[in-house]
């Protein structure tokens, strides 16, 4: 299966072009639609050596909300100004001040087409850091023990980043678990993705023994209590149940983690339509061959008759 990749590869492209030394400094005003109703708006408004890169997110009131403006100081500091209108956030790059590295240039040029992924980043960021703390605290107490608010975790942080489907984190002292809710628009959208979704349960047991548990239902999930505008027992609507271990949760695999979970709601949408659309092209197929088939089972006209029509468009046969 295709794996997605985390970053634009349209922004990626455009800069590294524009970063290439014998590259000659061009009016630049494209728009750029990235999954997850995201957009992107690349332009030269003051001069051709400066190139504005401002982004759109429909969930960017809720991602400041858990440190999202924090995230994008750390990544993007300097080149950080006033978003542009209509837009939530921009940074600028002056292509007369570039790193002088190569090897700085290609980080800036990936830095930049992760802008999306880093701003969605924010709300797990600091559910894993919640994690850390109540799991430190944890540890001072027996199971029995420990307070009500070690026991039952922290908060559940909702990202509304689609119409009608959300993510929802849940931070406690043994796990982190992310709630995909999603919307099968068709019948057969829900039989594939039954379908894949079963085999992330079944690799699991066969195999890959350290993957996250993967839960399926139709219902809310209990860590969703009292959250609102939950479509409950509606068989267009899903709840995709990813349970994160101590052992997804370490510094070291941190960021990976955050980049996998963040696209999988794209990764499995995108592999029901491509399923939809093999299978379709399959039976188009089909068809086609059992028309050669018909084709050439029609019977021949019998030697030394001829068809005649009349006036009227009446046919009659003539023999030989």
């Amino acid at each position: 299966m295709l794996l997605l990749d985390y970053q634009n590869v349209l922004i990626e492209s455009l800069l590294k072009d524009r970063f290439a030394p014998e590259a000659t400094p061009t009016a630049i005003d494209q728009i750029v639609s990235d999954f997850d109703n995201v957009t992107f708006h690349i332009s030269t408004p003051e001069s051709k050596t400066r190139i504005l890169i401002s982004t759109s997110i429909k969930c960017y009131r809720e991602l400041v909300q858990y440190g999202a403006e924090d995230v994008l100081q750390r990544e993007y500091g300097p080149y950080i100004v006033a978003p542009e209108q209509g837009y939530d956030f921009s940074v600028q790059v002056d292509l007369e001040n570039l790193p002088e590295s190569q090897e700085e240039k290609d980080e800036l040029v990936r830095k930049i087409s992760l802008l999306k992924r880093n701003a969605m980043a924010a709300p797990f960021e600091q559910a894993f850091d919640e994690y850390a703390a109540l799991h430190e605290e944890a540890s001072k107490y027996t199971s029995e023990s420990a307070p009500q608010g070690v026991r039952e975790g922290g908060g559940v942080r909702a990202i509304h980043y689609r119409d009608e489907e959300a993510i929802y984190i849940k931070a406690s002292h043994d796990r982190v678990t992310v709630i995909f809710s999603t919307v099968f628009r068709e019948e057969t959208d829900r039989v594939y993705g039954k379908v894949f979704l079963q085999e992330f349960v079944d690799a699991r047991r066969r195999a890959i023994q350290n993957a996250p548990q993967v839960l399926f239902r139709h219902d809310p999930p209990l860590e969703l209590e009292g959250q609102p505008n939950l479509k409950a027992g509606k068989g267009d609507v899903g709840y995709i149940t990813f349970v994160l271990f101590p052992r997804h949760l370490t510094p070291a695999r941190r960021e990976e983690v955050i980049s996998h979970i963040q696209t999988f709601r794209d990764y499995f949408h995108y592999h029901i339509k491509a399923s939809k659309a093999y299978i379709h092209s399959r039976m188009r197929r089909r068809t086609a061959d059992f028309l050669q088939v018909l084709r050439r089972a029609r019977p021949e006209a019998e030697e030394g008759t001829k068809e005649r029509k009349t006036a009227s468009g009446r046919t009659f046969k003539v023999g030989g």
